[in-house]
């Protein structure tokens, strides 16, 4: 059977970036088409779009876009378009507004504008769908010019207020027990987890949030008093990736679920904890540990 291919365009919207973003990517790390000739429209096949799903998640994770580039063009597994688990979208007008308003330092409008998409599609869909495809495009500004940090930097403070004022409204917890979220050792980089307080409190899942540069010592002191149904460890950088933040945990009961995720984690075959990839496997994970 022949392979299917797939447009720029067509690719752009599964993984959820622009179009420009993928001709970036095919410019600056060789990550095209494979089978492309010159004078022929770009088509991409199921294995470079696995490629490319790769690159998506690490640069998400937080991951450098040449190392993930890296990364990704080591991805060997065979794969087909159908096999293909995550199904990204990208609402580009909206991204390219809100693009535009940061880079003005318009406040105002991001805000209003991430309320609303919150508000009408729910935190997972805004953040496939916009938030990640905007901090992608403010990345890349970075990448190429080394200008606008504090175009970034703004940003990043507008989307983390705004996912705070969300996670803050859980009045009718379905978990007596909060889960625990924090972003281990000396991990400064939160926003993944205020996006998943975030989404949690959208399923009326409270949550107690320990935020950045978590020591283990706080952890334990938490997991001790509370006894969590389920524990969430973000690590974005290796160095803060410590596997006792799983294991050197105190024992209670009912013993919770722990949930590691962020790619500065090491995971082994054995690993004996769940890890996650993005978002919406956070969720799913969580909900399963507090019964749902």
């Amino acid at each position: 059977m022949e392979e299917e291919l797939l447009t720029v365009a067509a690719v752009a919207r599964r993984i959820g970036v622009a179009p420009a973003t993928l001709r970036t990517w095919d410019r600056r790390y060789g990550l095209g088409p494979s089978t492309h000739e010159a004078g022929e429209h770009r088509r991409y096949c199921p294995q470079d779009l696995a490629i490319l799903t790769t690159m998506r998640k690490l640069i998400t994770a937080g991951v450098a876009p040449a190392e993930a580039a890296q990364q990704a063009k080591d991805f060997k597994g065979p794969i087909s378009v159908e096999h293909i688990m995550d199904s990204f979208e990208v609402r580009e007008d909206l991204v390219e507004a809100l693009y535009a308003a940061s880079k003005l330092l318009d406040k105002t409008f991001v805000e209003d504008a991430l309320r609303k998409d919150i508000e009408k599609h729910g935190v997972i869909a805004s953040w496939s769908e916009v938030i990640v495809p905007l901090l992608f495009l403010i990345g890349e500004d970075w990448e190429k010019s080394q200008t606008g940090i504090e175009v970034e930097h703004l940003l990043t403070e507008i989307l983390k207020g705004v996912l705070r004022e969300k996670s803050s409204g859980v009045s009718e917890p379905c978990n007596p027990r909060p889960v625990l979220l924090a972003s281990v050792g000396e991990e400064m980089h939160s926003l993944a987890l205020h996006a998943l307080a975030s989404a949690l409190a959208e399923k009326n899942i409270s949550t107690y949030f320990l935020g950045a540069r978590t020591p283990l010592e706080a952890l334990n002191g938490v997991i001790t008093r509370s006894a969590p149904p389920a524990v969430f460890l973000w690590a974005q950088l290796p160095r803060n990736g410590d596997p006792r933040f799983y294991t050197d945990i105190p024992a209670v009961r009912p013993a919770p679920r722990i949930i590691i995720g962020g790619p500065g984690w090491g995971i082994d075959s054995d690993c004996p904890v769940a890890h996650v990839n993005d978002l919406s496997e956070a969720c799913a994970e969580i909900e399963r540990a507090v019964g749902l």
